[in-house]
């Protein structure tokens, strides 16, 4: 087993469960001291599911719903039990970091124990389905009210402590949902740009002081995961997350969170120093960096502004030209083109 992060210690912001947990664990086993936490003792009740909606499905869909379920349970206790049975150095913290104060008593507990903090990567997140359309304050605040927010909440609280180690590690998870949307979840896919956003304004502006700040796009099954694949059996078929066959997700099918675990633990060792501001996607053994948007094609009219009569005849033709966005790609597997 490597020990790339022998003397280091890390927080893992939602390592109760999933992603967490395995980055948490790998950590650990890396030579890392990890804090590990979760909102509170215990926290095994369904992410998007609900009593209602687990009626609605089959008794076949149900009791493997229920089966997975009850496999997935975990907390930040559990998580730390894991690797003090590894022989590893771990601590639980119980709060939700979505809330400030609760954050700062988190990076605070790291540095009462181990009197330092080197890597923070921040995995919490939720879900809430709805049309932009029907979608109300509470559902967009639902989601936006935990990432980016409790990523910048820890953020915020860690970055004191490293700027006087004069190094850290920042790693924040994120979603493909920010760069390929998702239907009924325009909540979703716009805070999980936000933390694009967030990852990218941090690395440049504490880049001076040895700190890296980057992001990945999980690919794993999850318990998250799982419930949304029983969602989507749930909801009448014009209601669910997937509106047509061509935007829908093998969630099923993705590979466990171990899997991808030992490149975020590569991201916090010394080596991974000049990998700074960069997004990637990661599933099973595949990882692939994602390129910054850039422009791909443009128009100048020199002499004046543009006229709309002008634009028609320019855009499509000059501008435009082979590019298609991912939702014209969708639209047109939608009309067989």
């Amino acid at each position: 087993m490597s020990e790339d992060l022998k003397g280091k210690v890390a927080v893992v912001a939602g390592s109760g469960q999933g992603i967490g947990r395995s980055i948490a664990i790998a950590m650990a086993q890396a030579g890392a001291s990890v804090v590990t936490n979760n909102r509170r003792p215990g926290s095994t009740g369904f992410a998007i599911m609900n009593d209602e909606l687990v009626t609605r499905l089959n008794d076949e869909d149900r009791e493997a719903l229920l089966e997975e379920a009850a496999e997935s349970t975990g907390d930040a206790e559990t998580t730390a039990k894991a690797i003090r049975d590894l022989g590893g150095a771990a601590v639980p913290f119980f709060g939700d970091v979505s809330d400030f104060e609760t954050a700062r008593r988190l990076i605070q507990t790291v540095m009462d124990g181990f009197g330092r903090i080197d890597i923070l990567v921040n995995v919490v997140g939720t879900f809430a389905f709805s049309p932009i359309w029907e979608m109300s304050e509470e559902t967009w605040d639902k989601v936006h009210g935990v990432k980016p927010k409790a990523h910048f909440n820890c953020i915020r609280h860690a970055l004191p402590f490293m700027m006087e180690q004069r190094s850290g590690r920042i790693i924040n998870c994120t979603s493909g949902a920010f760069k390929w949307g998702g239907m009924r979840q325009a909540n979703y896919s716009a805070a999980n740009a936000g933390v694009i956003g967030l990852t990218q304004a941090v690395a440049q502006e504490v880049a001076t002081y040895g700190i890296t700040c980057n992001a990945f796009a999980p690919g794993a099954r999850t318990r998250a995961g799982f419930e949304l694949d029983a969602y989507e059996k749930a909801m009448p078929r014009d209601k669910g997350p997937w509106s047509h066959e061509s935007v829908k997700l093998p969630i099923a099918d993705s590979p466990p969170p171990d899997d991808l675990a030992p490149f975020i633990c590569y991201l916090a060792t010394d080596d991974a120093a000049g990998i700074n501001g960069c997004v990637f996607f990661v599933i099973g053994s595949a990882v692939m960096l994602y390129d910054e948007m850039e422009f791909v094609g443009n128009i100048v009219k020199p002499d004046g502004r543009w006229t709309v009569d002008e634009l028609k005849e320019r855009v499509h033709k000059d501008l435009i030209k082979d590019f298609r966005s991912s939702t014209m790609q969708m639209l047109d597997k939608m009309r067989g083109d």
